[in-house]
């Protein structure tokens, strides 16, 4: 068994914010204590997008501030609060790397699976996944069509029913992405980010889990909203930070969406569990 945890819209800035410089790093700092102290470790962090607020280099130098107190290995993906030139000139190596367009996406093999990252950044919202980033995909996906894998992007391709932030199913990155994906019976989860909450769904036939933010969650609210009236509703709270691990074991991936915090053991195993008839 191993796993791979997943971390998503961190919004690291800088003392330009002090409020949710503080806020979004003590948060963080949380989550990756948490992740640190499972069992088993995990053999990878995957950051999924929304690494910083701004999209500054000076942020990026602050992300990697943080992330170089990892003791585990960490992966990126972008999000639309990214900017793909200034965190580039941050970041390189296994963890970063390009395809042969400049876009952020790679492979990366972990024993018996493999997780494929994709580059979604496009644009102030919603994502983008044009026909040279959709070639890439199917390529790679081509590479390993028996080994079980794990698609990162950054923008859930479904509507959370959050209505200000889901995308119109019908755009073209969506259906451009369904022809690549459907059929490709490899794939077992697509992990997304975004939406600064848990949710579920299916996408061209595979199953799609969306990971809480390790900074503040959307409020879930599900009625109608009218994007050109505000009208003072509550779209953000500060519950708790979290975060999503993928489990590898006997060729199925399985996902837990997760809380970070210390929390009080409530039951501990001092005596032999009985047989269940």
């Amino acid at each position: 068994m191993l796993t791979v945890a997943q971390i998503t819209d961190l919004h690291v800035t800088t003392e330009k914010d002090p409020l949710n410089q503080k806020r979004n790093e003590d948060r963080l700092r949380q989550t990756m204590k948490t992740i640190h102290a499972l069992r088993p470790r995990p053999v990878a962090i995957i950051a999924s997008g929304d690494l910083v607020d701004r999209g500054e280099i000076e942020e990026y130098y602050e992300l990697k501030r943080l992330m170089d107190e990892s003791e585990i290995p960490i992966y990126y993906a972008l999000g639309n609060h990214d900017g793909r030139e200034a965190f580039l000139q941050v970041f390189s190596g296994p963890g970063a790397q390009t395809d042969e367009n400049g876009y952020v996406q790679y492979a990366v093999d972990f024993g018996p699976f493999r997780m494929v990252v994709m580059d979604t950044l496009e644009g102030p919202n919603h994502g983008e996944y044009d026909e040279k980033r959709a070639a890439w995909l199917a390529r790679t996906l081509d590479e390993a069509p028996d080994q079980p894998t794990a698609i990162i992007l950054h923008h859930p391709p479904i509507p959370s029913g959050i209505r200000w932030m889901d995308p119109d199913p019908k755009s073209p990155w969506i259906v451009r992405l369904e022809g690549v994906l459907k059929g490709r019976d490899q794939i077992q989860v697509m992990m997304c980010g975004h939406i600064h909450r848990a949710f579920n769904g299916l996408f061209a036939g595979h199953m799609v889990a969306s990971a809480p933010a390790t900074s503040i969650q959307l409020t879930l609210d599900l009625t109608e909203v009218d994007m050109h009236v505000p009208d003072g509703r509550e779209i953000l709270v500060e519950e708790p930070p979290g975060f999503q691990l993928l489990m590898a074991h006997e060729g199925h991936l399985t996902t837990h969406c997760c809380l970070a915090g210390d929390f009080t053991p409530a039951v501990t195993y001092n005596f032999p569990f009985r047989k269940l008839a």
